[in-house]
């Protein structure tokens, strides 16, 4: 729906927790005898259960298997691998630790381990095989073998089943527990369990130990026959290639040819210089002396400087003598004689130089060719020296590599064949298991308070449940909230005897303080919710019969006529009950009789003598009496009632039974709807309300009939209203 355009927010749902509260109140008696006789219940099976009795046994797990060379291996030292510690607990666990202990033990002969199936077990097979579409199981003859191969199944489920295995957080120990009904055979099993696992740990060991003793005799023949081949190869190598010290020849063939390499390298230097002297004494020509003293080689010669040296001296000489005597002086004649002189030598220790430097080229060339024939030779026969010391190392390193593997195997061998008898145990024993004192189930003080508190919460929840699927209306606000009405009073139930109606006049007697003052309080709900209205004709109707309505109409009249003149008419035609209520003789005129016209409405009216109410009963019951209130006659003697009564109460038939109270409903000012508490349902209300709404009937409001005032705290409505003018204690000391 929308509202000036907008839609209209939904109403936030609030959880109101007294509702729950009252639901738990209300069935608390019932949830609590409940929960005391699952309680009961439960400790009676416990006192019949038979106690079983846990021993415990603890064990120490060696990290390392220990070896009789070392103290501390023969302790066994923390390894902390915790994959190791996970094996060995499962190890525990095993079927192969179990089935020996079983056997040991004899559980087949033990009765608690024989126990014939139980109830439930043969209840279920038998259920089974009543049932023709599930499969039936077939007679098979099983082989002595068989059954007793699905025995030790069955044995070895109950033993796992009662056995646990408990790691100890941070520790190399674990705690071995078995349950019994014997507590000294719960012991008993708890030692052997340990005792079983050491045991087929050295059994294991030992077996290990052997096989590898025999796998290492056999290998050690293998291994001796190719060392010995290994060695005559090398031996034989070494006698064909006459090979006495291969490392020291291969480094003197290394040294030589390192030093002849070094050789020809500064030979080949020489030849190059040389060579390039000859190729400029060659460009410049072998007669211009004065070219070839510049060359640097011929130059820094020790002669050629000396010569020179020689020739600078004397032609100082000459400059000299020049300065003192002229061209023909026999002193100057003399020195320049002795000046040629000089220069003829200089010019033939040159050429003398140049034909060396030739003779020089020749031998240097002649020297390079003979060191790299050397140098070829050498490498030669160091590559072939090579070659025998590679296949010299090969031979030599298998020899060494089968030598390394028959020493290992036989030391090995020889370790095993001295420490087999010796076997270190995998774990040992820190306490052993002994006979326990005190049964570790049943817990029977914790079976009953479970089963009290279980049943408690079961009960809270089938209280819910109940309450939940109980839409009745039992209460002010399921009249107000689900059926949107107003909620114009409550009648309490009074017990009185069954078969038998409540008397009618129980209004007025002494003993009725607590009915009386909740019809005026209906009377005076109903009469503020009228004020601004002339309501003088009223129509009382309901559901279904048998909610009340004919004692809700009557007490309304009597509490109206208290103060003002009151008519109480009964237009149910079909089943009417104000004559037989009120003693009126059956054959008394009433309604049917005024409507037809047969009498006048004086003789249609009988007066109570106790009340002095007036009151018009059916009269005789028509065959039509729809009909009958459907005309308008009926419609005009209401208004001439209407100028001689205050107050005209009309006690219709129920809605869902016939249509009469809808026809009436248009005649009437007000109506009110009479519902019997927790009995009549919600869906049953909203369908009579939703037929007189669309009748246009004036619904006044709801009156609540036959409320149990003993539920009334947990409807959580009425109960301090009631406490307030002391009706409660009223109705216990009643």
């Amino acid at each position: 729906m929308e509202l000036n355009g907008k839609a209209k927010p939904e109403a936030e749902e609030v959880i109101d927790l007294r509702q729950y509260f009252n639901v738990i109140n209300k069935y608390k008696f019932k949830i609590f005898f409940l929960a005391l006789f699952v309680a009961i219940f439960a400790g009676i099976i416990a006192m019949k259960m038979t106690p079983i009795y846990k021993a415990t046994a603890t064990l120490l797990i060696e990290a390392e298997q220990a070896q009789a060379v070392n103290f501390q291996e023969v302790m066994g030292l923390d390894s902390g691998r915790k994959e190791y510690y996970l094996t060995q607990f499962e190890i525990l666990k095993s079927q192969t630790i179990a089935k020996k202990v079983i056997e040991r033990l004899n559980f087949s002969e033990l009765p608690e381990f024989n126990k014939p199936p139980s109830t439930f077990a043969s209840l279920k097979t038998s259920i089974r095989q009543s049932i023709p579409f599930l499969p039936k199981q077939k007679n098979i003859t099983l082989s002595q073998e068989e059954v007793a191969e699905q025995k030790m199944q069955t044995l070895l489920s109950i033993f796992s089943d009662r056995l646990t295995i408990s790691p100890v957080r941070k520790t190399q120990l674990v705690k071995i527990s078995f349950e019994s009904e014997d507590a000294k055979f719960a012991a008993k099993v708890a030692n052997a369990v340990g005792d079983v696992y050491i045991e087929n740990h050295m059994t294991s060991k030992m077996d290990v130990s052997q096989k590898a003793a025999g796998w290492l005799s056999s290998r050690l023949i293998d291994l001796r026959v190719r060392l010995d081949e290994s060695e005559a190869k090398l031996q034989s190598y070494r006698e064909q290639e006459n090979l006495i010290d291969v490392e020291g020849v291969v480094g003197l063939l290394s040294k030589e040819l390192e030093q002849t390499a070094n050789q020809l390298v500064v030979s080949r230097n020489d030849k190059n210089k040389l060579q390039s002297i000859m190729r400029v004494i060659n460009e410049y020509g072998r007669n211009d002396l004065s070219r070839l003293e510049s060359i640097p080689e011929i130059t820094s010669h020790k002669v050629i400087q000396d010569v020179k040296k020689e020739v600078a001296s004397a032609e100082r000489k000459v400059s000299e003598l020049a300065q003192v005597y002229g061209f023909k002086h026999p002193k100057m004649i003399t020195a320049k004689a002795e000046l040629k002189t000089v220069k003829s030598n200089l010019s033939k220790q040159v050429r003398s130089l140049v034909t060396g430097i030739e003779k020089t080229v020749k031998t240097s060339q002649a020297n390079v060719t003979a060191l790299e024939r050397e140098l070829k030779r050498i490498r030669a026969e160091y590559q072939g020296v090579t070659r025998k010391e590679n296949d010299y190392r090969k031979l030599k390193r298998e020899v060494q590599t089968n030598r390394q593997l028959f020493d290992t195997f036989l030391s090995r061998s020889k370790e095993t064949e001295v420490t087999s008898d010796f076997n270190a145990a995998v774990a040992r024993f820190t306490d052993r298991a002994y006979k326990p004192n005190e049964p570790v189930k049943p817990k029977k003080s914790l079976i009953v308070m479970l089963a009290f508190v279980a049943s408690f919460g079961l009960g809270i929840v089938i209280a819910f449940v109940i309450e939940t699927l109980n839409d009745t209306v039992k209460s002010s606000s399921d009249i107000e909230n689900k059926l949107a009405q107003r909620m114009l009073g409550l009648l309490p139930m009074i017990a009185h005897k069954k078969g038998e109606d409540l008397g009618i006049h129980y209004f007025f007697e002494k003993e009725a303080r607590q009915f009386s003052e909740s019809v005026r309080t209906f009377r005076t709900g109903f009469v503020l919710s009228q004020m601004d209205k002339d309501s003088k004709i009223i129509a009382i109707t309901s559901s279904v019969p048998n909610e009340g309505k004919t004692t809700t109409s009557s007490n309304l009249a009597f509490s109206l006529g208290q103060m003002e003149k009151v008519l109480l008419i009964d237009a149910d035609m079909r089943k009417p009950s104000v004559c037989k209520r009120f003693g009126i003789p059956a054959y008394h005129p009433g309604l049917s009789n005024l409507i037809i016209g047969s009498e006048k409405a004086e003789d249609c009216m009988f007066v109570d003598e106790k009340s002095g109410l007036s009151i018009m009963p059916c009269g005789q019951m028509p065959a039509n009496p729809l009909e009958l209130l459907s005309s308008p006659r009926f419609a005009k003697i209401l208004d001439v009632l209407k100028t001689k009564f205050d107050r005209i109460v009309i006690d219709t038939a129920p809605v869902q039974a016939v249509s009469d109270s809808l026809v009436i409903s248009r005649h009437v000012d007000a109506l009110i709807y009479v519902v019997r508490a927790d009995s009549t349902r919600m869906g049953m209300v909203k369908t009579g309300l939703g037929r007189l709404i669309d009748a246009n009937a004036k619904v006044a409001g709801i009156v609540l009939n036959q409320v149990d005032m003993k539920k009334v705290g947990s409807y959580g409505n009425y109960h301090g209203y009631y406490d307030y003018y002391g009706y409660t204690d009223e109705r216990k000391t009643a």
